[in-house]
């Protein structure tokens, strides 16, 4: 089992051309919950700290979880307020996501708190999980919170997706993601709207420019997912471990419920 500082899956992931990475979010508070994702054989889950009732201490067992299971841990912050970026990734996240980046500045502040100087502002805690409790050496705890970590900003506004190639090229910016969801209602309209359509498309052409890859969030079907390559996607995320529990039961009951007695 590798501690988080040798390589990132994640980046992995992204790296092999052989299949789509795929990802699910992580909503509910059992760390059974990462472990059935990563049974699965999702390369990533998104710990989501912005739309579940999740704690600190939840995210910190289910990243615990993820890297003993082999799926990639990023964590969705809310926002960069009370230092949790740096917890949450001394926590031994791979990654740091964060919604609603709409400028350049906003994508700096960003980088500040999740990268070491000289790049960013992040502190030193190397006796912490992402420092393997302090068994490795301080230089390969930096090295892997510069190069490995990835910053994931969020493009979920008009606003955001004009600016996307300019939120790219910020050094310390990995890789993007499009809230179709939040971007189509700032604008009073649905996903399928064109206007929303060529937004997305002209954000996903820009990001490509920039030279980074960029996902998207459906739901967990192969039409979803042949759908996001299409539209030039890079990776994916396939519904939340919620969701696919509930869908799960209800194709349970109503199986049973088409058996009648006889």
């Amino acid at each position: 089992m590798g501690l988080p500082l040798a390589h990132s899956l994640f980046r992995a992931a992204l790296a092999d051309p052989s299949r789509v990475p795929l990802g699910t979010w992580v909503k509910l508070p059992a760390t059974e919950s990462m472990e059935l994702v990563a049974l699965a054989g999702f390369d990533f889950a998104v710990i989501d700290l912005e739309h579940s009732a999740m704690n600190l201490e939840t995210a910190f067992r289910h990243i615990g979880t993820a890297l003993l299971a082999g799926v990639s841990p990023i964590v969705r912050v809310p926002s960069l307020e009370g230092g949790l970026a740096q917890r949450i990734l001394d926590a031994g996240a791979e990654g740091i996501m964060l919604p609603h980046v709409d400028t350049v500045e906003q994508a700096r502040a960003a980088v500040a708190a999740v990268r070491f100087p000289p790049l960013g502002a992040r502190g030193v805690g190397s006796t912490s999980r992402a420092g393997a409790w302090g068994a490795v050496s301080r230089e390969d705890y930096l090295r892997y919170g510069n190069e490995e970590v990835v910053l994931i900003p969020q493009l979920e506004s008009a606003q955001a997706a004009r600016n996307a190639r300019a939120i790219a090229e910020v050094p310390g910016v990995d890789v993007l993601l499009v809230g179709a969801a939040d971007l189509s209602t700032s604008e009073g309209l649905t996903e399928t709207d064109p206007a929303v359509v060529e937004l997305i498309a002209g954000a996903v052409r820009d990001v490509h420019a920039a030279g980074k890859p960029i996902g998207n969030a459906g739901g967990p079907t192969a039409a979803n997912v042949r759908a996001s390559l299409d539209a030039g996607f890079d990776f994916t995320l396939l519904g939340n471990d919620a969701s696919l529990l509930g869908a799960a039961a209800r194709a349970a009951v109503e199986a049973g419920r088409s058996v009648e007695r006889g």
